[in-house]
């Protein structure tokens, strides 16, 4: 496959005022993704965004060039990004975008784009876009342009969504969540979905100003979570993401539940009820805990890469329905197109309810080997698409000793990010004193062979 220039594993992402998010090349992004997702005049595109400041300034960029390029733009403003994927299909528009740049800071952004179907671009179709971008803008006929309107409603027509996943023989009366919104996306759609479902929900990070997204709160930082859980002596926290399309749980008794656990929670819930169809997809990243567990049951499970875009790939390969990954993106096919924060809470809750178990209960059927992941940050110059670790003698030594040393009981992965300059050393094993000291020494092998 041809090096993309702009696409990462999730769309495209960067510090805002530089390249690629810049007026002028989301501009020419908006024109370039309507000259190939267009199916004929007047085509409508939908363009939802988080909570970021720059959200105002990269949603004009794009609906100029979306219009230039003839196409209509139905504006949602702040939706998770699982709710854009759902009203992309449902109202039947060839495309979505979001503008969003996940778990990353406020001075970050992203966009991201969804099909007609309501999942994300092939990569031949973001091969498309890029080579379409290389070609100076062409405006349409005045008669031809886009138009640009408000879509009404879009957060109830969610937050309905979301509700009809639970059984209507469930209900979460009695069940005290705090919800973690990381003060982004899912603000105003998370504490109403568990609300009217019956929970006693406390909210926190609800409160959005365009740059305290993800700022101490969400699903990478679960200090405040969890305090707010302990103190209140709630029965389970939850923490959303920015763009609300992953969650991390937090036990009654303050102890994190990441989303390999979520996954077991979830598989061996279905499969108590026939509706596990096939096996379970994690990825290169999941803990080796989650496939010793899925033995044990007898429920197969594969790896694909990391991203969520590869997770549901080898699931349609295999007729599944479920996978996810470590950092909380659970894609429950028989529900949604997507990862989704709030639907994959909202069947742990009910798993919960059908076997009157607590959180902390449900998720002992899974032993967590200790695992370390260490960022070793690279300059932000493409130096992670150029440093080739297959390539680097001294690193692969490195880490064969180190695999010889784990022995079956454990896993070395070093990967390049696809969304920052970071290579992301992970290491897994049954002692948390030597998987520590591995990781740190592969991180100083790394780090000397990339300088």
């Amino acid at each position: 496959m041809n090096e993309r220039k702009y696409f990462g594993t999730d769309g495209i992402r960067g510090r805002v005022g530089e390249e690629p998010i810049s007026p002028e090349t989301v501009l020419k992004l908006g024109w370039a993704a309507g000259r190939v997702l267009g199916k004929g005049a007047g085509s409508k595109v939908l363009i939802g965004k988080d909570t970021r400041v720059s959200g105002y300034l990269l949603e004009s960029a794009l609906e100029a060039g979306l219009a230039a390029a003839g196409m209509n733009i139905s504006l949602i403003g702040p939706m998770p990004t699982p709710g854009i994927a759902y009203l992309t299909r449902t109202s039947r528009a060839v495309a979505g975008i979001v503008i969003s740049a996940s778990h990353n800071p406020f001075h970050d952004n992203g966009i991201k784009f969804f099909s007609q179907e309501g999942v994300k671009l092939p990569d031949q179709v973001e091969l498309d876009i890029e080579r379409k971008m290389a070609e100076p803008i062409k405006v349409v006929g005045s008669a031809e342009l886009g138009k640009a309107t408000r879509f009404s409603d879009a957060a109830g027509r969610y937050i309905e969504f979301c509700k009809s996943v639970v059984s209507r023989a469930v209900s979460l009366k009695g069940i005290k969540v705090v919800i973690d919104c990381a003060n982004g996306a899912a603000y105003h759609i998370a504490p109403s979905v568990f609300s009217e479902l019956g929970a006693d929900v406390i909210a926190t990070a609800d409160k959005p100003d365009g740059f305290n997204i993800n700022q101490e709160c969400g699903s990478t930082d679960l200090r405040n979570l969890t305090r707010v859980v302990i103190e209140t002596g709630a029965d389970l926290g939850l923490a959303l993401d920015g763009d609300g399309d992953r969650v991390i749980m937090i036990d009654a008794e303050g102890q994190p539940v990441d989303g390999d656990q979520i996954l077991h929670i979830l598989a061996i819930a279905r499969k108590r009820k026939g509706q596990l169809s096939g096996g379970v997809v994690g990825t290169l990243m999941s803990n080796l805990g989650l496939e010793r567990a899925f033995e044990v049951e007898g429920i197969p499970f594969q790896r694909a890469k990391v991203g969520d875009r590869y997770v549901l790939n080898l699931l349609k390969q295999n007729h599944w329905i479920l996978g996810g990954e470590s950092s909380g993106h659970i894609i429950c096919l028989d529900q949604s197109t997507t990862g989704d924060g709030i639907i994959a809470a909202l069947q742990v809750l009910q798993a919960m309810v059908d076997q009157q178990m607590s959180l902390h209960e449900i998720k002992q059927g899974m032993h967590i080997y200790p695992q370390t992941l260490v960022n070793v940050r690279l300059p932000s110059d493409g130096a992670t698409r150029t440093f080739d670790l297959d390539k680097c003698k001294s690193v692969k030594d490195a880490v064969d000793r180190a695999q010889t040393e784990l022995g079956k009981e454990g896993r070395i992965l070093l990967r390049p990010s696809g969304t920052e300059p970071v290579i992301r050393v992970m290491v897994e094993g049954k002692d948390k004193h030597q998987v520590s000291r591995i990781s740190q020494d592969l991180a100083s092998e790394v780090r000397a062979a990339s300088t």
